[in-house]
């Protein structure tokens, strides 16, 4: 109280504008201090365009430690598929970006969980083992998951004790009911298998992307094609996709908008969500939920996105980083990361 006595009267102390000063400092500093929230993500990069929406956010983020990025498998990538993803991904982070400083890029495997019990060996199993182990149940490593759950569910099954050291943020499902989405069904096992272990999940589904995270061709043409050199291969890349599959048979209707899906992981993590949580179910072969009797655990679901406040944070990202990094895809090779060989 005598302190605060002194900061207050300017004629108790010849220095007290000194002392507020410090005083201000030190609570900005504080303020300023608030840790990073560590992550790693595994992606299907290549199989369609929101990933590298995704992927670009992630690593242009000031709030997130990034530990690193894993690529995994998808029936729509070149076979081998993890090798093919994993090649795309360093395309994106290294050429589309231009980082050729960044956080460990590593391959995850090719194919699905031949059943729920057993792991599949990869290069990305072992990295999030070894990432997971500084970390607690006071203090988790946080796992982004925007394809299928191969490598995560594997280090659960190699290493059973990481569901204290970290949880997963996952896009999947349609909504609470479950059902077949692309994410689950290209390995339904691996999902079995993290349901089962009971570490802590959070699920953004289908319906709250689609609600939430659809842009028109003309939507994504404001937002991101006169941002630089990584907005215009942004909007490159999505004209092309939605010419393909969105609007192969319209002619002059483009009103049918494309999601980006994968970002909805993100918005959680940064706290621009809603979500509650509902009893953890087993998850059957159809991907269909059955109640677990007795249960008290849980999963968390997301309901909704602030997607104003997403999109403004991801464009000034984007702004910022291109006023202070020089990116230019001058030299390279014209292709779209989702048709890689």
């Amino acid at each position: 109280m005598h302190l605060l006595k002194l900061l207050w009267n300017p004629k108790s102390l010849p220095s007290t504008g000194i002392f507020v000063l410090l005083f201000m400092c030190c609570i900005v500093g504080v303020r300023a201090a608030d840790p990073k929230i560590p992550v790693v993500l595994s992606t299907d990069v290549g199989n369609e365009i929101d990933d590298q929406w995704t992927i670009s956010y992630l690593l242009l983020q000031p709030r997130l430690e990034v530990l690193g990025v894993m690529s995994a498998h998808a029936p729509s990538i070149s076979a081998p598929a993890g090798r093919t993803s994993y090649r795309i991904l360093v395309d994106v982070v290294e050429n589309r970006l231009g980082m050729m400083s960044h956080p460990p890029l590593v391959e995850g495997a090719s194919l699905p969980l031949e059943n729920a019990r057993t792991p599949r060996p990869s290069p990305a199993v072992n990295f999030v083992i070894e990432k997971s182990k500084p970390f607690n149940k006071n203090n988790r490593l946080t796992v982004l998951m925007i394809g299928a759950g191969t490598d995560v569910a594997s280090a659960i099954l190699t290493d059973p004790a990481i569901v204290d050291r970290i949880r997963v943020i996952q896009m999947g499902f349609n909504n609470e009911k479950g059902g077949n989405e692309f994410n689950i069904a290209n390995d339904v096992r691996a999902v079995q298998a993290i349901l089962d272990s009971g570490v802590p999940l959070v699920i953004g589904p289908g319906e709250v992307c689609r609600a939430s995270l659809s842009l028109t061709l003309d939507q994504a043409k404001e937002m991101i094609a006169a941002r630089g050199a990584i907005g215009a291969w942004l909007w490159e890349e999505f004209q092309a996709w939605y010419y393909r599959n969105v609007k192969p048979l319209r002619v002059n209707d483009f009103s049918k908008p494309w999601i980006i899906w994968d970002n909805i992981t993100l918005a959680y993590v940064l706290g621009m969500t809603k979500q509650h949580m509902l009893p953890r179910p087993r998850m059957k072969d159809d991907m269909t939920f059955e109640a677990v009797q007795g249960t008290d655990k849980t999963v968390t679901w997301i309901t909704d996105v602030d997607e104003k406040l997403m999109w403004a944070d991801y464009t000034n990202l984007l702004d910022e980083h291109q006023r202070t990094h020089r990116v230019s895809h001058e030299g390279l090779r014209p292709r779209l990361t989702f048709l890689m060989p």
